[in-house]
């Protein structure tokens, strides 16, 4: 019998890969939800990041009939009176590149001391099981914006975010290193419990189908 199957409810691949890489040692095949065909587009209309977890969790649950895991991330910036927050993804436009929305961000902190700009990332990772169950946990992790990017490593506002205790960004510091301190790695981490009670569970527990 196989390992149990998740579905990873995010098209964008760099999370794919590092939820998988995070959670590589567990019973579990996780499987990015654009594998399974067309998923459903799922207006991000929450206030919250928790809000915006459960609503991409639910609706990837039922479409594929598998328990999903969705989690919603984004930079508060202390000077910016925590933007840009739940809108971290399209700050710059509904469309916007990674690269646009850090330029946006730089712009809007054009002459603001390093002292001054304290920011932090926060994730909220959504587990919903096929009975309606649902598993939460948060993560944070505290930094500075830098005043130019700097690193390839990562995706987001990696290159531009100084995490505390370090010289340097998430994008120079590498996976290793963002794996052991970003929030969403602490996110992740808080889920591993209720992963691991369900698959011992058996597998009738994890991966019957939404509603039967």
């Amino acid at each position: 019998m196989g390992w149990p199957r998740i579905v990873i409810g995010t098209s964008n691949r760099g999370k794919v890969r590092e939820i998988s890489r995070l959670y590589a040692d567990l019973p579990v095949e996780w499987v990015a939800m654009g594998d399974l065909g067309r998923p459903p587009e799922t207006a991000e209309t929450g206030a919250t990041f928790r809000e915006n977890a459960r609503l991409k969790a639910e609706a990837v649950a039922r479409w594929s009939g598998l328990p999903a895991l969705a989690e919603d991330s984004g930079l508060e910036v202390d000077a910016l009176g925590g933007a840009p927050g739940a809108y971290s993804a399209r700050f710059a436009g509904p469309d916007a590149t990674d690269a646009e929305n850090v330029a946006l961000l730089l712009r809007r902190l054009a002459g603001v001391p390093i002292e001054r700009r304290t920011a932090r990332f926060r994730a909220c990772a959504v587990l919903w099981w096929v009975d309606g169950c649902v598993d939460e946990a948060d993560g944070a992790c505290e930094g500075r914006i830098a005043s130019a990017p700097s690193g390839r490593s990562g995706f987001g506002y990696d290159p531009v975010f100084i995490p505390e205790g370090q010289s340097a960004t998430f994008a120079d510091l590498g996976r290793e290193v963002k794996d052991r301190l970003s929030h969403r790695a602490r996110a992740l981490e808080g889920l591993r419990p209720a992963i691991m009670r369900r698959v011992a569970a058996g597998p009738g527990d994890v991966g019957k189908m939404v509603g039967t």
